[in-house]
């Protein structure tokens, strides 16, 4: 029986993904051959303890349960937007600790990101380095002594969420807003279809056709196989992309994704916000819930300050006046920009 929701916004993990019912005929793939799923450990980095901590201590929205849900069905990628400090990135690490979907694949936009470098790297200098000396060359190397291709290509955050793994992997794009104005547009298609070709790869196999290639994988030194320079999906991954709304994005772009709007939380979700993070509210922490929450409203807060000047003021010993000022100090406006939440 298929299961909703899949994602149940608790800290538990499971496997309620291998219930997930099969997509819809048009957003069905079947690449191959299927690689397992890695392992949490795999990657180092991934599971760093202030990425393992942000996954445990997530305390998802009903609407956030709701709409991933939605994403994961869907095999459609999940656009959050909303205020800083409102926990968008994090919630990707919560879906992939609660479902088991191995190390997050993070990759950070910036105003000089392009499609390329999520899909992979390739080092011609590299690989011209390497071919000095060598005797002859193999097959499936275009003449470039013993070196391949593969040799000098890593895949990228994107291209190795589009592999084909049995499970989806988790891929959190963030910051899409900061993007140049045309990145948006150049993901459409490598979302729609679920697949990208190598070039570098597809000449290469075009010389022997036999042969296989393996290239190393985003944030591990394991090898995957690629075919004739082809890569496509078997599951679709579970993608985040979030926006702090600096931007407007294309039609086409939003009618590929499922939106979700993180709200600042209110008194009750706060608070079980901080009771993961630090425990019980005490009779220091409460006043000071009370003051962001009066304030949040004139301006851009997060709630990580917040969080800041509960753990300071408590753990410093201060008297009350001091802890005053400083939590005052711990929480300036990030902007004055009215907020569209206070209305």
């Amino acid at each position: 029986m298929p299961l909703w929701p899949v994602y149940t916004g608790t800290t538990e993990p499971h496997d309620g993904i291998d219930q997930l019912p099969a997509p819809p005929p048009w957003r069905a793939f079947d690449g191959g051959p299927a690689l397992p799923a890695p392992a949490d450990g795999d990657d180092t980095a991934a599971v760093s303890p202030d990425r393992v901590h942000r996954a445990h201590t997530y305390r998802a929205t009903p609407e956030s349960v709701q709409l991933v849900n939605a994403a994961l069905y869907l095999r459609r990628p999940l656009l959050v937007t909303g205020p800083p400090g409102t926990g968008k990135s994090s919630l990707a690490y919560a879906v992939a600790r609660e479902l088991r979907l191995g190390p997050v694949l993070r990759w950070n936009i910036t105003s000089r990101s392009t499609l390329a470098d999520g899909l992979y790297q390739y080092d011609p200098l590299s690989r011209l380095y390497a071919a000095r000396g060598a005797d002859r060359p193999r097959p499936g190397t275009d003449g470039y002594g013993d070196s391949g291709v593969e040799d000098h290509l890593r895949l990228g955050p994107l291209g190795t969420a589009l592999l084909p793994y049995t499970r989806p992997r988790t891929l959190l794009i963030d910051e899409i807003d900061k993007s140049d104005l045309d990145l948006p547009n150049d993901l459409l298609n490598i979302l729609e279809e679920g697949q990208y070709e190598i070039p570098e790869l597809a000449r290469a196999a075009r010389h022997a056709p036999d042969a296989g290639a393996e290239v190393m994988a985003h944030g591990t030194d394991a090898r995957v196989p690629v075919v004739r320079g082809r890569v496509r999906c078997r599951a679709f991954p579970f993608v985040v992309l979030t926006s702090n709304g600096e931007r407007e994005f294309p039609p086409a772009f939003l009618r590929r994704c499922v939106t979700l709007r993180l709200r600042r939380p209110d008194e009750t979700h706060l608070a079980e916000i901080v009771r993961a993070h630090l425990g019980e509210p005490d009779e220091h922490a409460r006043p000071l819930i009370a003051r962001f929450l009066s304030r949040a409203g004139s301006g851009e807060l997060a709630t990580d300050q917040l969080l800041n000047a509960i753990y300071l003021t408590g753990a410093a010993g201060l008297d009350e006046t001091s802890r005053d000022e400083l939590a005052e100090r711990l929480m300036p406006y990030l902007s004055r920009a009215a907020d569209p939440d206070a209305h």
